[in-house]
Formats: structure tokens, C-alpha cells, sequence
């Protein structure tokens, strides 16, 4: 069985009960009583204000001066300094956390975690929950973890705007929730129908974000959003989670086409590099250089968003591009009208061409 011990912020001595029978008593002064003792005032006077101790031979003189046992004077000292040795061990437990929470600070965002509710008050659960949500037992792996993942990740970066805490705490974030959520078994082979049912909810466009995470863990790939932290310019990110690939976005836009886009973007990844390096890891960043990788995966978003044969017909039979035209096309084909939009902005290059096309995600 175990016992809970209250430790008491401050320890009360003996002295204090010494005031208050003087307080409370009418028949004997302090002075009288020192005197009945046998010690100086002033003896007593730092007994009564902690700087002395109640030794067995004053509380046997308490006891007659007072009609309090003297055990109890015992007791009571006893007490007194049990709970300070306690008190002060736990002050040394409170600054060996304070000392642990500086370091954490220099790589975790604190401020931020607290702000989005996953930080409290209690600094030891704290730092038990940073531990849970970066995945490592002491301070020397999450400085290795933070070094490792700052060179991996942001060495190719440099013209981007990051703040390098943030962006390794989203991704700690990102890999903390896809370590807890359950989804069915994941085959490869199941993509191309997978890549269909995605297209056919972007169509619908309705829960947009309930159904893309129901379909994905349908087909065993964990679907993770996290909201960017400040200087986090990351549209996606998938990795491989135990038995499952993960597809994460922050939702730095909140459009149809750019979500349809990185969402494929992302499946690319696990179709064509995960599937050949479970131990890879691919972070879509903003304005990024694309290489041969990217490209890929690019390509594979593009096609699997508008089809080669269909792009061909959209440029052969439904130009000029209006959006009476794009509306047509989308019916036809299945597809977004956004989607298509965004698909003719980025082949022209023009972003500003006016629209009454809705862009949202519902």
C-alpha cells in the first residue's frame, strides 16, 4: 500500500504553538514563562520564532508550565523538521525541473504549444508531455533529435523564411498524432482505385476533410492536419508510420485545388519513393527548389487531378478558357472547376485572371 504525502509549503515549528497559548492565555506573560523554564527571554524569544529547537529537556519544562505533554513537544519538533528536510528537497526537485525546462526551451516553442492547448501549468507534466510528443527519454536525444531533423529537413531552405523550432515542432507534432492513430492495413497495389475515390470527393467537395480522412484510413494511410506554426511555410509532409504511410498537411490555404494538389502530391510520394524507403521522409515547403524527386511527385498530382488525354481535349475543344467553359469541362469530366482553374493559372502563369469560380472547401 502506499501512503501520499502532503508536503506542506512552508514547515510549522513548535515555537508557533509556544505564541499561541501566550496569545490565548490570560495567567503567564512570555517573560513569566521564560522565567518558569528557567532561560533567558530571549532564549524563549527565538524558540517561540523558529530559530531554536524544543529539545527533550524544554519540552519536559513545557509540560509543566503548560499542561502540554511533553511528547507531544517531541512529536511536534519531530514534525517540524521532517517537513523541512522535505520542503527542501522538493525545492530541489522544483529547480532541477526549472534548469531541465530551460534547456527544453531552447528547442521546443513553448509559448506555442501552450497557446494550442498542449502545455499546462504543472512543469513536470510538461515536460513529460513534450517527451511523449517528440519521442525521446532525455534532454541529450531531444537536442540530437532537434540537430538531426534541422539538418535533414532545412539544409536546401535557406531563401525561405523558417524559424527552425517551429518547423521541427510541427513535424514532432505531425509524427505524435500519426503514432496514435488506428487505420486498416495498407496495400499498394489498391492506389489507382484510391486515387479515384479521392477525385470523386473532390468533385463533391462536401466534409471535404471528413471524407478524405475516411477514405485514406480506408486504404491504410494515416491522415494528419496540423495547424502551421509562425515561419512554418509547409504545405505537406508524409512519411512512413509503423505499418502505414502518413499524408500531413497544415491547410496553409484553404482551397480546393491547392488541398486536391498537395494531397496527391503527398500520395505521389508514398506510391513512388515510400514504397521503395520506409525510412524516407518528404517535406513540402513553399517556393521550394523542385528537384527530380518533387518533380515526380508534381507529375503524379497533376495527372491524377486532370488526366493527360483529358488536359488535351480541355486545350483542343474548350478554349477560350471561361468559366462557362471550365463549368462544362468539370461536368464532363468529373473533375473541380477549381481544379481546373488552378491547372490553367499555373500553365499561364496568371494567377490574377478574374473568376466567379468558388475556390472554398466545404
Amino acid at each position: 500500500m502506499t501512503t501520499n504525502t502532503i508536503i506542506p509549503f512552508e514547515a510549522t515549528h513548535p515555537g508557533t504553538l509556544i505564541r499561541d497559548e501566550l496569545e490565548v492565555r490570560d495567567d503567564i506573560t512570555q517573560t513569566e514563562l521564560a522565567t518558569l523554564l528557567g532561560v533567558k527571554p530571549s532564549f524563549l524569544n527565538e524558540i517561540i520564532r523558529g530559530k531554536r529547537p524544543v529539545t527533550a529537556d524544554i519540552s519536559i519544562l513545557l509540560e509543566k508550565a503548560l499542561g502540554i505533554p511533553a511528547d507531544y513537544w517531541m512529536r511536534f519538533q519531530s514534525q517540524y523538521e521532517i517537513d523541512t528536510a522535505r520542503a527542501k528537497e522538493k525545492n530541489k526537485s522544483k529547480l532541477k525541473l526549472i534548469d531541465i525546462w530551460n534547456t527544453v526551451s531552447l528547442y521546443v516553442p513553448v509559448k506555442e504549444f501552450k497557446k494550442k492547448g498542449y502545455l499546462g501549468n504543472e512543469l513536470s507534466s510538461n515536460i513529460a508531455i513534450i517527451q511523449d510528443i517528440y519521442d525521446v527519454q532525455s534532454l541529450e536525444e531531444l537536442e540530437y533529435k532537434y540537430k538531426d531533423k534541422k539538418f535533414a529537413f532545412f539544409k536546401k531552405s535557406t531563401k525561405l523564411q523558417v524559424d527552425d523550432k517551429n518547423m521541427i515542432a510541427w513535424i514532432a507534432l505531425v509524427e505524435y498524432d500519426a503514432r496514435k492513430k488506428l487505420t486498416n492495413s495498407f496495400e499498394f497495389d489498391k492506389l489507382p482505385q484510391l486515387k479515384k475515390e479521392l477525385q470523386e470527393i473532390f468533385y463533391n467537395n462536401v466534409d471535404i476533410i471528413i471524407s478524405v480522412e475516411e477514405v485514406l484510413t480506408q486504404y491504410g494511410v494515416k491522415f494528419v492536419l496540423v495547424d502551421k506554426l509562425e515561419k512554418t511555410p509547409i504545405d505537406g509532409y508524409s512519411f512512413w508510420s509503423e505499418n502505414n504511410p502518413v499524408i500531413a498537411l497544415t491547410l496553409r490555404h484553404s482551397r480546393i485545388d491547392n488541398f486536391a494538389f498537395t494531397v496527391l502530391h503527398e500520395l505521389g510520394h508514398i506510391a513512388l519513393h515510400l514504397a521503395q524507403n520506409k525510412e524516407g521522409k518528404f517535406l513540402d515547403l513553399t517556393e521550394m527548389d523542385e528537384n527530380e524527386t518533387e518533380h515526380a511527385a508534381n507529375t503524379y498530382a497533376q495527372d491524377a487531378l486532370i488526366s493527360r488525354e483529358c488536359w488535351e481535349d480541355m486545350k483542343l475543344n474548350y478554349t477560350p478558357f471561361t468559366d462557362e467553359k471550365i463549368y462544362e469541362f468539370s461536368v464532363e469530366y468529373r473533375i473541380h472547376p477549381a481544379i481546373i482553374l488552378g491547372r490553367i493559372c499555373f500553365e499561364s502563369s496568371d494567377y490574377v485572371r478574374k473568376t466567379n469560380i468558388d475556390k472554398k472547401i466545404y
